[in-house]
């Protein structure tokens, strides 16, 4: 419905230029992200005695149109990425860039008018919508919130909007404890799609959904992304479910990107040790190849990210690490055409 999409200020053509990667524009770029919270004591006068380094040096970029996975193993940091590249997190260093507009320095109306552009699913359906609110009223916020359209015409959007998620139109009256799981996150889904957003982060979708629901969330997330040209950040623990969905795929450690490649390339040739440890654990359907397929375990937690190693962050379970491991942290170099890794041993 034209009359409640938001305007959408094109971008100058040199603007646009400094953002092609070949026949590919980038639409989203992470430069040293960081991200960290503090930890105070005192009753009365509070210091900062520590921070818990959730994010810590994160770059890469989001090709327009494509889907890029973050993988990693819980509390790594890939959910607190999400948050701080649509800045409900405010960074606490580095730079995020969306159509060549710098979002860490934004403020205000500003920021509020660029995140029309930006929108989230959450992970549980259960605790993202109101419980007090009917499902008319949770999809049409994201309108009100930024005055678009009149009542009936709000109205008309939302009958749009839940058809586009499969839902019926009459649900509009109803609650969400009325429903499913499936249906209350593609209630979420169809709040997130309210404004016409160019980028959605996705953060775990389908990990609170039983698996006879997760193909049909992942095959109606596919596609939006082809009738509207979405792109998306997938943020998820299934690896085989990343596979199939995501275009790219970036590995997480302790508030660290490891590895980025191609998702074919990343699952047929992977470099770093902690990488090959994660892909270990995914099942193959095939007996004889499982049969033959060597695990790696991974030996003692994941340090805290209060206090991180020294070196690469990765070098107290590793089972490959040398000396260097333990003195110099690994930057993330490109070792193949679109394959990076951040590893002293490849």
């Amino acid at each position: 419905m034209s009359s409640t999409t938001p305007n959408v200020q094109t971008q100058p053509d040199e603007v646009k230029n400094l953002f092609q990667s070949g026949d590919k524009r980038v639409l989203v770029e992470v430069k040293n992200l960081k991200k960290y919270f503090p930890i105070k004591s005192g009753i009365v006068f509070q210091r900062e005695v520590a921070a818990v380094k959730a994010v810590d040096g994160v770059s890469f970029h989001i090709y327009e149109g494509e889907t890029l996975g973050l993988v990693g193993e819980s509390g790594c940091g890939k959910s607190t990425t999400g948050r701080t590249i649509l800045q409900l997190y405010r960074a606490t260093d580095g730079s995020v860039t969306f159509e060549g507009q710098e979002l860490t320095t934004l403020k205000g109306e500003q920021l509020r008018r660029m995140r029309r552009r930006m929108q989230m699913v959450f992970q549980d359906p259960y605790a993202s919508l109101n419980p007090r609110m009917s499902v008319g009223r949770i999809v049409a916020e994201p309108l009100v919130v930024h005055g678009i359209g009149t009542k009936r015409e709000r109205e008309e959007r939302v009958a749009e909007l839940l058809e586009l998620v499969g839902l019926n139109p009459y649900f509009v009256r109803r609650y969400p404890h009325e429903f499913s799981g499936g249906q209350r996150q593609r209630i979420g889904l169809a709040r997130s799609l309210a404004l016409n957003p160019k980028f959605i982060v996705a953060d775990e979708p389908i990990s609170a959904l039983d698996v006879s629901i997760q193909a049909q969330v992942v095959n109606l997330l596919q596609q939006l992304q082809q009738d509207l040209g979405l792109t998306y950040l997938f943020i998820a623990h299934d690896l085989s479910m990343v596979r199939h969905l995501c275009d790219r795929v970036a590995v997480m450690y302790l508030g660290k990107i490891v590895e980025i490649a191609e998702s074919e390339e990343l699952y047929t040739n992977p470099l770093h040790p902690y990488t090959q440890a994660l892909l270990s654990a995914v099942p193959v359907p095939d007996p004889k190849v499982e049969e033959k397929r060597q695990r790696i375990i991974l030996k003692g937690d994941v340090p805290s990210p209060i206090n991180p190693p020294h070196g690469c962050n990765f070098n107290t379970r590793c089972p490959v690490s040398v000396d260097v491991c333990f003195e110099q942290d690994p930057e993330l170099v490109e070792v193949l055409p679109e394959h990076w890794v951040a590893c002293h041993r490849v």
